[in-house]
């Protein structure tokens, strides 16, 4: 079932490949996270040792950094080299490592990440909505601007989806980290 999933996901994202070239937020905001999602899928049942973990969420957020930078956007659209290695790349230094190390991680450093991401997105989107000049040479302007606002939208969404858990909790996760106290009364 799961490659089933994998297959699936890759082959979407395959088809996203058509209208990459006309349009960012589907190269950016659909196509990106696909393989993002392809090599999550299949690092999924795998261990690492603890030591790994570190190296491996500093090679994942280094990546994702690397991948949304406007140059390397623009190189992918017109260097084969880079082309190819989005789809090897992508899953690989970012699916992967975050599929071995997310569950392990300490509620501190998934909030922390959680939160450099929103930061690092809304960021994007401003820098995106508010240059005044193309920032991608192989999109246009209007282009970029949608994309700004897509980060945002993505921004607004990951705000509320990962902020929800707080308020509402999960009841197993409270009964499990809870200790039990007995209560004599006399």
């Amino acid at each position: 079932m799961k490659i089933l999933v994998v297959g699936f996901a890759f082959v979407l994202s395959l088809v996203a490949q058509i209208w990459v070239a006309e349009d960012p937020v589907i190269h950016v905001l659909v196509q990106f996270p696909l393989l993002v999602f392809v090599g999550y899928c299949l690092a999924s049942g795998m261990r690492i040792q603890q030591i790994f973990m570190g190296p491996l969420l500093v090679l994942a957020v280094a990546a994702i950094l690397f991948w949304m930078l406007p140059r390397t956007l623009d190189a992918i659209l017109t260097e084969w080299g880079m082309f190819i290695a989005k789809f090897v790349l992508l899953p690989l230094t970012v699916g992967v490592p975050l599929a071995l190390c997310w569950r392990h991680l300490n509620p501190v450093v998934r909030g922390f990440v959680k939160a450099q991401a929103i930061s690092m997105l809304g960021i994007l989107g401003f820098l995106y909505t508010h240059a005044p000049v193309r920032i991608c040479n192989s999109y246009l302007l209007d282009d970029q601007v949608r994309l700004g606002y897509g980060f945002f939208l993505v921004v607004v969404g990951l705000s509320i989806v990962w902020t929800i858990p707080v308020f509402i909790g999960d009841r197993h996760e409270m009964e499990k980290n809870t200790p039990s106290r007995s209560v004599e009364i006399s």
